[in-house]
């Protein structure tokens, strides 16, 4: 099946996938179905690596009172080691589902689902989550709330202390390890969570929405923030899956953005964001990111 290429755009044949975009001679953003991108590690020019992430087929029906709710339907979509991709899709179409699925937090009623190339049969240990609210214990400092996945999995503490002050001080935090959560504004907090999800160095982060509930200009702090904790600059990088309602942060954070449609959920299309990094506030003012932002626009909505 193919869905509409962006813009009116034409397809360029079986073998590549992909579209030419009808908005003019520098717009030329590809828009693959999914399951038939190539993927990059560690960004722009780093060539194919193996999928840390790949979904076959994967649908979701959930049972209701009322009858089945399909939520998702033949999803495939693989992520590489590395990469850093963004699901954009309304509200309601099955992108935070879709993360408990890899996670392993549900199951799916159809397809494969595999992580590290292991089959996904029950929650994965070896990853971090990061939801739109920080989840922080009121009653623990921030260095104890961020220490709290040692706890969890069995581990010392008490060996990870150091790693987890280490984190607070990288994320701007070092001040405020004995702080208890009310005494921070919703951005640190959310910094604190993310720290959290990343004391036990998970290969893999799955992030869902965690900056919808700032403000603009904290979530564009926040944004800059992730890239530069996620390692941007660096050839060490986590893969990330990060669910957004918007589009433009999306294509700020991406290396691949992932449209979802609406209920039940499937790829529209699987769009390369070929922008240098590190990015930078002065890339939003960019030609390039204003073309990318409609290209998923018009991939989204079909206007």
């Amino acid at each position: 099946m193919r869905f509409p290429c962006p813009g009116g755009g034409r397809w360029r044949g079986a073998t590549d996938g992909g579209c030419f975009n009808a908005l003019g001679p520098s717009s030329t953003s590809p828009v693959r179905p999914s399951g038939t991108f190539p993927l990059r590690g560690k960004g722009r020019g780093s060539g194919v690596t193996a999928a840390l992430i790949d979904l076959q087929k994967v649908g979701m029906t959930y049972e209701a009172a009322s009858g089945p709710v399909e939520a998702l339907a033949d999803v495939s979509l693989r992520v590489g080691t590395g990469e850093f991709v963004s699901l954009v899709g309304p509200s309601g179409c099955g992108k935070s589902t879709l993360l408990r699925i890899i996670a392993g937090l549900r199951p799916a009623t159809q397809g494969t689902v595999s992580v590290t190339g292991k089959t996904v049969t029950r929650p994965i240990p070896d990853i971090g989550m990061v939801f739109q609210a920080p989840i922080l214990l009121k009653w623990r400092s921030i260095l104890h709330n961020v220490l709290l996945p040692a706890e969890l999995a069995g581990r010392d503490a008490g060996a990870l202390r150091k790693r987890a002050v280490d984190l607070l001080d990288m994320a701007g935090l070092g001040g405020f390890a004995e702080k208890l959560p009310r005494e921070l504004s919703g951005g640190m907090q959310q910094r604190a969570a993310l720290c959290r999800a990343l004391l036990l160095d998970p290969p893999l982060l799955l992030m869902d929405e965690p900056f919808g509930a700032l403000d603009a200009m904290t979530r564009d702090d926040m944004a800059l923030e992730l890239l530069r904790i996620w390692g941007e600059t660096s050839g060490t990088r986590k893969t990330v899956l990060f669910v957004t309602h918007s589009i433009a942060e999306a294509v700020f954070l991406s290396d691949r953005v992932v449209v979802i449609t609406p209920r039940p959920g499937r790829v529209a299309g699987d769009i390369a964001i070929d922008l240098p990094r590190p990015r930078t506030v002065e890339l939003r003012a960019s030609e390039a990111f204003g073309r990318l932002n409609f290209d998923i626009f018009r991939t989204l909505t079909g206007r």
